[in-house]
């Protein structure tokens, strides 16, 4: 294929702090944008909680602070935000009340700390801003900076699990299975923009981020977070617009839209949600009919729910696309082979319940058909034997 494009990582956007390191090798399920060589391994569509997702240790950390500080600079007590004791707050500087949180959808400004858990400083923005709830960010900010008011700097504990997982982060560098030390000071809290109100490139851009971080996710194998990051960037795309539009930003949304709901697709089959991957296809198709990675995962996806003729169907088509593609030609004959699996099993279930022909089976059928001749016989003899007395009696009586 000619459009062949990488995975991106936050690594490349200054407005994403979420990086991971890549692991195997792509194929055409498994990357985000390209299919190389073939993967066998293997949406209800909400995601799960936020705490539900990614990887770490489950053991539960002190906090690395000095327990023996001041009370003037720890203003309040640890919270325990999950109740697991992997993910605490404590605030430091209190804030504007209760009524300044911020709440989700909004976009938030953060000046963010990040360190290790013995206190090694790893990194410092003083301005981070990112869409509160839209998983833009770790789990522990996203969770944690919902409960701070306005002007209120807090320390917050994160196990591994809520931060960088057991992959850890190229940018910035944390190592794998890390727990992380994060002081966070919520700048500013405003209401997202209208989308219709937007620009056509303001919302190219945006839908990119988004489809850039569900990328991101998605080699991390957090498939559920991809998921989701790809729903909010076909929400951008397919939003009506009062901004004038030409064809040619129209035809980039639609290329946006695309790549969302084919990555969407190959992260529900991971995630086993085969209704939701088979929808994702079918749109996709609907707008491409040719789009190869959309015929290729339906035929994929068919195969799964068993559907053999129909995945082969798909397969060729993407074959008949491009003829050269190995990855196609090996699962197309995988599932042909498998298709004759079947087929031969089902012949064998039908001669097992209508018994075998050259049995017992057959020859009483043979024995009924016998009688069944026998009796046309004699009934055929008995009525032309009738039938010459009454005609013997009718010639006597007119003599």
């Amino acid at each position: 294929m000619t459009d062949k494009e990488g995975v991106t990582g936050a690594g490349d956007n200054p407005q994403m702090i979420l990086t991971g390191k890549k692991s195997g090798k792509a194929s055409l399920l498994d990357s985000g944008e390209d299919f190389e060589m073939l993967d066998d391994d293997e949406i209800d569509d909400d995601p799960p909680p936020l705490e539900d997702a990614g990887g770490g240790k489950n053991t539960k950390k002190e906090p690395a602070e000095d327990q023996d500080a001041s009370p003037s600079s720890l203003i309040d007590e640890w919270m325990d935000i999950l109740g697991n004791g992997q993910l605490r707050k404590k605030v430091l500087r209190a804030g504007n009340g209760p009524d300044s949180r911020p709440t989700k959808g909004q976009n938030v400004v953060i000046h963010l700390k990040t360190s290790l858990a013995d206190g090694t400083l790893i990194e410092e923005q003083p301005e981070l801003s990112f869409t509160l709830g839209d998983g833009d960010v770790i789990q522990a900010l996203d969770l944690t900076v919902q409960l701070m008011e306005m002007g209120e700097t807090a320390l917050v504990q994160a196990d591994a699990k809520y931060a960088y997982g057991a992959l850890g982060s190229l940018a910035p560098e944390v190592l794998p299975s890390a727990d992380l030390a994060l002081e966070v000071q919520l700048l500013d809290a405003t209401e997202a923009p209208d989308l219709e109100l937007l620009s056509p490139q303001e919302r190219v851009a945006l839908a990119g981020q988004k489809r850039e971080r569900g990328n991101v996710y998605y080699q991390r194998g957090d498939y559920a977070f991809a998921v989701n990051s790809y729903g909010f960037a076909l929400q951008i795309t397919e939003s009506s617009s009062k901004v004038d539009i030409s064809p040619e930003e129209e035809e980039e949304l639609m290329d946006i839209k695309v790549k969302c709901l084919n990555n969407m697709a190959a992260a529900q089959l991971k995630l086993d949600h085969y209704e939701a991957a088979l929808r994702s296809c079918v749109s996709v198709l609907a707008h491409q009919p040719d789009n190869i990675k959309a015929l290729f995962r339906k035929g994929k996806v068919l195969a799964l729910q068993g559907e053999y003729a129909d995945a082969i169907r798909n397969l060729k088509m993407a074959l008949k696309l491009e003829p050269s593609n190995k990855t196609i030609h090996s699962e197309l004959s995988k599932l042909v082979k498998k298709h004759s699996e079947q087929k031969d099993a089902e012949q064998a279930m039908y001669k097992k319940m209508l018994g075998n022909p050259g049995s017992g089976s057959m020859q009483k059928h043979q024995a009924r058909s016998s009688w069944g001749v026998s009796w046309k016989w004699l009934f055929g003899a008995t009525a032309v034997a009738i039938g010459g007395v009454a005609l013997s009696v009718v010639i006597a009586a007119r003599n």
